[in-house]
């Protein structure tokens, strides 16, 4: 009997270990039904771990983590038919089309009374429903992979990495179907590198770094919290914006293309600043003001920036 809760995931002093590695360091948090979110975390951060230990893969050292009310290290059986998973790097058979790669993963996955047609649907696949898996691009064989995710109508759905190595396009275009399964009410739970993707699609964010969970919240109250200023970019100016700016306590700082940058705290510093640059008759081009983004905050909590890298390697 499943213990009714508001949230879909419970993870309480969570720790793995590998002989002396320490992976996942006592972690806590939750994930609310129907929300999606994100995690966030380095190479060897311990997010992939920790995935494996909600999907049911790895069994915890100690700690207690629950899915849909049911603890994952006892009720395995009654939670993998509730869950759907979209492995990084996701492949399929060659020569068999699309409808007929959903029909055989349904059939694998006993899910006899799978809606493939809604499927086909709802990650925009219909036009490509008699296409080889072969002849589909990147993209298409992204959006297929969440397809075959869903196969069994689940509650929660797993997705690391799902827009890796996609160009920007078809990246926009699995946000889409993304966006579609909130809609539908699923919970999904993204793993991902792309800054952009999680300000956009979570509505929780939780960032990780060497086993720990280092901060947590919507992107907007990450930013506000660990991130609270204004970037001036002053582009091609002459040498007198610098020193101006120096001089009345700021810190700028000059690019290779003679632009200068400078962060602000508050708003009325911007004009203070463009009026003190137009009284000493200072020359500049152009000027950029930008609110900083979750990237910004994740390189100042973590001191790494995300970057492009194969599948994280962690012990077996």
């Amino acid at each position: 009997m499943t213990k009714e809760t508001e949230y879909a995931i419970e993870v309480d002093k969570l720790t793995k270990r590998y002989g002396d590695l320490l992976a996942v360091n006592d972690i806590s948090f939750t994930v609310s039904k129907g929300e999606v979110f994100a995690f966030l975390g380095p190479n060897g951060a311990g997010k992939t771990t920790t995935v494996e230990v909600i999907e049911t893969i790895r069994t915890p050292t100690s700690g207690k983590v629950t899915l849909l009310g049911m603890d994952v290290t006892k009720k395995k059986h009654d939670i993998v038919p509730r869950i759907g998973v979209l492995p990084q790097g996701f492949s399929s058979f060659d020569r068999i089309t699309v409808r007929e790669t959903i029909q055989y993963y349904s059939r694998l996955f006993c899910c006899m009374n799978a809606d493939i047609d809604g499927l086909i649907d709802l990650v925009n696949l219909k036009d490509k429903a008699k296409e080889q898996y072969k002849n589909l691009s990147g993209g298409l064989k992204q959006r297929l992979g969440i397809a075959i995710a869903l196969v069994n109508d689940p509650e929660v759905v797993f997705l690391d990495e799902p827009t890796t190595g996609l160009d920007p396009r078809a990246r926009h275009e699995v946000w889409e179907v993304l966006l579609g399964l909130k809609e539908k009410g699923k919970t999904v739970f993204l793993t991902t590198h792309y800054m952009e993707e999680a300000e956009l699609l979570a509505d929780t964010v939780a960032i990780i770094s060497k086993g720990k969970v280092i901060a947590m919240g919507s992107p907007g109250d990450l930013i506000e919290r660990n991130a609270n200023y204004l970037a001036l970019t002053f582009k091609s100016v002459d040498g007198k914006v610098f020193e101006i700016l120096r001089k009345m306590g700021f810190e700028p700082v000059l690019d290779n293309h003679k632009n200068v940058e400078v962060r602000v705290e508050h708003t009325y510093d911007v004009q203070k600043i463009l009026n003190a640059i137009k009284d000493a008759g200072a020359l500049y081009l152009g000027l950029d003001i930008r609110k900083p983004n979750l990237e910004e905050v994740f390189l100042k909590l973590t001191g790494e920036a995300l970057r492009e890298n194969p599948p994280e390697m962690e012990p077996k």
